[in-house]
């Protein structure tokens, strides 16, 4: 549908021509500032008068007649603008007045002086249109509260919020401080990872074959090579043919995508980390995850507790350890060890929930271990609140994953929980490449032919492992979850900027 300007915007289209026809250019090619809002402000000095050029996002204005206060915003904060009528001209100080609205980006020169009230400002000489706004951002209220300024009504329609994420950031500072933080942390855990020797790398988004998870790909087609591709939905095999090729420390952080549902902590695009170490087992691996979830703490936040959801939670190593089998058994009462079959698991499950007076979940068909996982999300996850690593997960869903010694059933593999979200997935990874396909054909038995479990078999995959692929530990966090952590949000979209969204009409 073609734009139909509202009432509000034929009138600034209005001022627009007027301000053309004034022979003023509302889109210059150049910019000179001199000064960001916050180097004017702590540049200001009573004592020694200095000029400055700042320019930014008109914020507020009060028109008094012969002098307007107003005040620009710029990516450092805000300053405020003082022009009196004789001191930048009539005509100028009028389409100030009457042409510029709020929104509209605006250059100011001046000199720095304080106001009665104490507020550092621009003593404006000249100033310049930078670009004129068509559409009005949605409208903000300030309120001082004890001293503090209180922002309400700013873009109270959530969904809008994300839809429209430029106005978002335009009027809720908070917001941009969120992507602040979200690079902050990206850039805290690149630090840590080079600095612990790993090498980061980029592999293919696009691929031949999908594997290393279990999620059903995006599909695409190459037109000129007459291929059929799928958007990655991890990046562990990849990353562990460069085990193979003596890169023994490596990671990737970037973009994963899964043709699944979305949900407060999914979206079908999402930012992953994964490493992989030589001659590390998950043992390893936990350690190094606790270590560097307490080095971001500690860069983003000074501390190695953070608050979320108005909780205290201690980042600091070592963190908790406990089966799946004690953890479900603590949780549920049930110890699936006795139930080594889905059936008479799946039993057990609705009988616990009769006990207890809860629905349970069974899906007709699921596998033994999908079973377990399940009365792990239900009954567990929302529970792990401080850090913990859950251990020893059943074989039948972890195929890249190392069996435990003299026990069928688990393999070294943990997830990692805190404030009742799981973070990550790790596992001493498997460097058999007959075990491998054993595993491969067997959970393609298994599943058949449902398409968010089923892998097909990568033979390239198996052939890397062929030549010889060393013991190593490996690893995956969801960065936008982690972002949510720090940033005390309870939705994924909340720190996507661009979140996946139905239809308007849907």
């Amino acid at each position: 549908m073609s734009w139909q300007p509202s009432p509000l915007e034929e009138k600034r289209l209005e001022k627009l021509t007027h301000l053309q026809d004034a022979g003023i250019e509302p889109y210059p090619l150049r910019v000179s500032r001199t000064h960001t809002s916050a180097e004017a402000l702590t540049s200001f000095d009573e004592a020694t008068p200095i000029t400055v050029t700042v320019a930014g996002r008109l914020l507020s204005m009060r028109d008094m007649g012969k002098t307007v206060f107003a005040h620009i915003g710029d990516g450092h904060g805000r300053i405020q603008l003082f022009l009196r009528r004789d001191e930048v001209g009539e005509e100028s100080h009028r389409i100030f007045r009457k042409l510029l609205d709020l929104g509209d980006f605006v250059q100011a020169t001046g000199e720095l002086f304080q106001t009665r009230s104490g507020e550092v400002s621009v003593r404006v000489s000249a100033w310049r249109l930078l670009s004129k706004a068509i559409s009005p951002l949605p409208v903000v209220k300030e309120q001082e509260v004890d001293g503090e300024l209180v922002r309400y009504s700013a873009f109270a329609d959530v969904e809008e919020r994300y839809r429209q994420r430029y106005a978002d950031l335009a009027v809720n500072p908070e917001v941009r401080e969120v992507f602040r933080t979200r690079a902050k942390l990206i850039s805290a855990m690149r630090r840590f990872m080079d600095e612990s020797g790993f090498l980061e790398v980029e592999t293919p988004i696009l691929q031949p074959l999908y594997g290393g998870a279990a999620a059903r790909p995006f599909t695409t087609y190459h037109n000129q090579l007459k291929q059929e591709l799928y958007l990655r939905i991890s990046f562990e095999l990849y990353l562990k043919r460069l085990l193979v090729g003596g890169i023994e420390r490596v990671y990737e952080i970037g973009r994963d995508f899964r043709n699944e549902g979305v949900s407060f902590k999914h979206n079908p695009e999402f930012t992953q980390m994964e490493f992989y170490a030589a001659y590390w087992d998950y043992n390893d691996v936990m350690v190094h995850t606790e270590n560097m979830l307490a080095y971001i703490a500690q860069e983003l936040t000074g501390s190695t507790t953070i608050t979320y959801q108005e909780r205290q939670i201690n980042l600091a190593p070592p963190w908790n350890r406990i089966s799946m089998r004690e953890a479900i058994l603590e949780f549920t009462g049930i110890d699936y060890a006795n139930y080594t079959d889905a059936e008479s698991l799946a039993q057990a499950i609705q009988r616990m929930g009769q006990e207890r007076g809860v629905a349970t979940q069974t899906p007709p068909n699921a596998s033994w271990g999908k079973l377990i996982d399940g009365l792990l999300g239900d009954f567990v996850e929302p529970n792990l609140i401080q850090p913990t690593f859950i251990t020893q997960y059943p074989r039948d869903i972890s195929p890249l994953a190392k069996a435990i010694p003299n026990d069928p059933l688990h393999v070294e593999r943990f997830e990692f929980f805190i404030a009742g979200m799981e973070m990550g997935n790790a596992f001493t990874e498997l460097n058999d490449p007959i075990d491998q396909r054993q595993r491969f054909e067997m959970l393609q038995e298994m599943y058949g032919a449902d398409e968010e479990e089923s892998n097909p078999i990568d033979e390239d995959y198996l052939r890397a492992m062929r030549y010889g692929m060393p013991p190593n530990g490996g690893f995956g966090t969801g960065v936008d979850r982690l972002t949510m952590l720090f940033t005390d949000k309870t939705t994924i979209r909340e720190v996507l900027l661009f979140p996946h969204l139905r239809e308007r009409d849907s």
